[in-house]
């Protein structure tokens, strides 16, 4: 019985020994990581212009049908709480977003940054009802913006 329990024992070890040299092949990233820079200091963001009127109000993501208290269907609005009709009301965030919404100079731990990325950390990819979702471009002006320090200009 001793050496039985023995013999098991060892097996036990030398298994356990070889399971830690063995690493998972989990192939290369398929997206960068977040970054908080900004992608190109020379070239402002506007949030009135590019996130606003460019991103926002766009016919093709029509982000204030869904987030504004006269958009079609503010859906968005009763049930997150986010409203995208002004700077200041986007600032307030939603109801599980609160003013982490935006945290200027860090894209990474904005809401808003996460919400419209591949993979927001809770709840539904926006659009809603996309695609389509925001390109790369659109997503790095987002973060510009942000990284910029998301002013009103």
């Amino acid at each position: 019985m001793i050496a039985r329990a023995l013999g098991l024992g060892i097996a036990v070890a030398l298994g356990a020994g070889c399971l830690d040299s063995f690493e998972p092949d989990v192939g290369e990233p398929i997206q960068a990581l977040c970054t908080d820079e900004d992608s190109d200091p020379s070239t402002p963001v506007s949030f009135l212009i590019d996130i606003q009127a460019g991103l926002f109000e766009s016919p093709d993501l029509a982000c204030t049908v869904c987030h504004t208290p006269g958009g079609a269907t503010p859906i968005g609005l009763r049930t997150s709480g986010l409203n995208l009709s002004s700077y200041a009301s986007l600032l307030r965030g939603g109801d599980d977003s609160g003013q982490n919404i935006v945290v200027p100079g860090r894209p990474c731990e904005s809401v808003l940054f996460q919400k419209v990325s591949p993979a927001p950390p809770f709840g539904a990819r926006m659009p809603l009802d996309g695609p389509p979702f925001l390109g790369e471009r659109e997503l790095q002006l987002v973060a510009d913006w942000i990284a910029e320090g998301a002013d009103e200009d």
